[in-house]
């Protein structure tokens, strides 16, 4: 496999509704599992209308492609250069060849360029499975597996992270099974698979080797067979031909006595390979969660500090202008109780103006006793502060005990203490759990903990899902992070160390704009209730009018 060379391709398309065209095309020459040289990248103009859909997918409008892009011919002459006589594979390979370029080339009247060789997803479902990463979306391997980031939804940015993702994740995987040759690989990726857990029927979610020792299982599997579909029938005749090649295991562990040639005794010990497997599985699904928990701890913890300077610098403004939105409202509602019910109803406004601007006093003075607490991490403390927190997640999390309510409820507790001390970056109250969690749990008025991790097989199957769940979600999380403002506005402050002060200049000045619309609003309702009245205004707030006099 190492010397074999060929090429792999992707593209990015108008959708999936015929007549399809190639917006984006992109192909990495490789030898082995390696890239090899400089990729192809081209941008196709075919002149065409691109759907919404398709432009809020890849971002392609049919200005830039008039822009940027080449005529077809052009492009695919050059791509045919670059291929040459090599085989063609693509993560897809059956939409990008069949369904997209074939099409495409003969409604073009262009020769068929290259020849197919095999399908990365089909190779990497097969290396994969069960798939620890929940799905075998590209976007999704790439972050479970902490490939690089690159171009998402361009053709040369899943090229780039398909070779990522084969080099450094399905290579050993593959070299493992003996899967060391072009040919090998190829026969491996196309032949007749199925996943080892049912996607679909009463028994969904389960593996097909349950049926060992599930005859209820098993009579489905050959229920299969004889379906009248020939895709469903293939189906349980494969599973059941797996099964003929597993030993029959009935137990979790069981012991047999045999006799030797001496006639002494010898225990042999069965151990049912699934619920090995998925000890493993658990086991590596909680470091990575570990792992992601502290890799978003630590940029969230970073996110919150350069936001904490951001409102202390707008802290004033901010106060002036929800102060002047407080008078309003409740200016308004005052004249329209004023107009329909009377000043005794009218006056019982103001009464609750008073409780609604010093209930916002308060929130304002607890958001800046806690952004106070938010201090910038050294390099080492931001690092012990990670460790920490990877070590206690793996140690504590509550999935452990998914199936045990009361159990639960106290590594529940624990985690809302661990978090709460990432949250702040308080090094000193996760140093306390690691060290003693015990003693930390009864300083707290909860029971210890009891770390016996026995559980049947269908338990650590529902941990294992409830592990990968969460992880989809904490990855889910750091991406919403990453594309969040307040990402953005942390990002430009490593850049340039004043960017917050600019930030903080420029929205400040977007408020003032603001307060002088509001300051002659509240002026003018103050002016109509004294006119009705003949009384001062009632929601005159002293330490607004401060903050305005400070202002000026």
């Amino acid at each position: 496999m190492d010397e074999n060379q060929w090429t792999l391709l992707d593209t990015e398309t108008t959708g999936f509704k015929a007549p399809i065209y190639v917006l984006d095309i992109a192909a990495q020459r490789m030898r082995g599992w390696k890239p090899e040289g400089p990729p192809f990248s081209r941008i196709l103009n075919h002149a065409v209308d691109i759907p919404p859909e398709a432009s809020r997918v890849n971002g392609y409008t049919r200005e830039i492609l008039e822009r940027d892009g080449d005529t077809p011919k052009v492009v695919y002459d050059a791509f045919a250069a670059y291929v040459g006589d090599r085989p063609l594979v693509a993560y897809n390979l059956s939409y990008d060849l069949d369904e997209v370029l074939r099409p495409e080339w003969k409604r073009l009247g262009i020769e068929p360029i290259g020849h197919p060789g095999f399908c990365v997803l089909r190779l990497t479902r097969r290396l994969l499975d069960p798939v620890p990463a929940g799905n075998h979306k590209l976007q999704t391997l790439r972050q479970y597996y902490r490939l690089p980031q690159r171009g998402a939804h361009t053709a040369l940015g899943d090229v780039e992270t398909t070779a990522d993702l084969m080099q450094h994740v399905l290579k050993p995987l593959a070299e493992e099974r003996g899967l060391t040759t072009w040919e090998a690989i190829s026969s491996f990726a196309d032949a007749l698979w199925f996943p080892s857990r049912l996607a679909f029927g009463k028994f969904k979610g389960r593996s097909f080797r349950d049926a060992l020792f599930d005859q209820e299982l098993r009579d489905w599997l050959e229920w299969l067979t004889r379906s009248p579909k020939p895709r469903t029938s293939a189906m349980g005749r494969w599973y059941l031909e797996q099964l003929d090649l597993e030993p029959d295991y009935t137990t979790d562990v069981s012991v047999a006595i045999t006799a030797g040639e001496n006639e002494s005794n010898e225990i042999v010990l069965f151990r049912h390979p699934e619920l090995e497997t998925l000890r493993q599985l658990i086991a590596n699904a909680r470091d990575r969660l570990a792992g992601l928990e502290a890799e978003y701890t630590q940029e969230h913890h970073r996110v919150q500090v350069a936001q904490s300077e951001l409102f202390a610098r707008l802290r004033p403004h901010y106060e002036r202008r929800d102060a002047l939105r407080l008078e309003i409202q409740y200016r308004r509602k005052y004249l329209e109780t004023l107009l329909i019910e009377g000043e005794e109803e009218a006056e019982t406004v103001g009464d609750e103006y008073t409780h609604a601007r010093d209930e916002s006093a308060r929130e304002y003075e607890e958001a800046a006793a806690e952004a106070a607490t938010r201090q910038a991490l050294t390099d080492d403390e931001e690092q012990e502060l990670k460790r920490l927190h990877q070590k206690l997640v793996r140690l504590y999390h509550p999935d452990r005990f998914a199936d045990d309510p009361d159990r639960q409820a106290i590594y529940d507790r624990l985690m809302q203490e661990i978090n709460q001390g990432r949250d702040q970056g308080d090094i000193d109250r996760l140093r306390e759990i690691a060290n003693d969690p015990n003693g930390f749990l009864l300083r707290q008025g909860l029971t210890g903990l009891d770390f016996d991790d026995d559980a049947e097989l269908v338990k650590l199957r529902q941990l294992y899902v409830t592990l990968q769940e969460r992880i989809l979600s904490i990855l889910a999380e750091i991406d919403e992070l990453r594309a969040s403002d307040a990402y953005e506005l942390y990002r430009l402050s490593q850049e340039r160390p004043r960017s917050i002060a600019e930030v903080a200049d420029q929205q400040a000045q977007e408020i003032l704009a603001e307060l002088d619309k509001l300051e002659e609003e509240a002026k003018q309702l103050a002016e109509e209730i004294e006119k009705l009245t003949g009384s001062e205004d009632p929601f005159i707030n002293e330490a607004a009018e401060s903050c305005s006099q400070n202002r000026s």
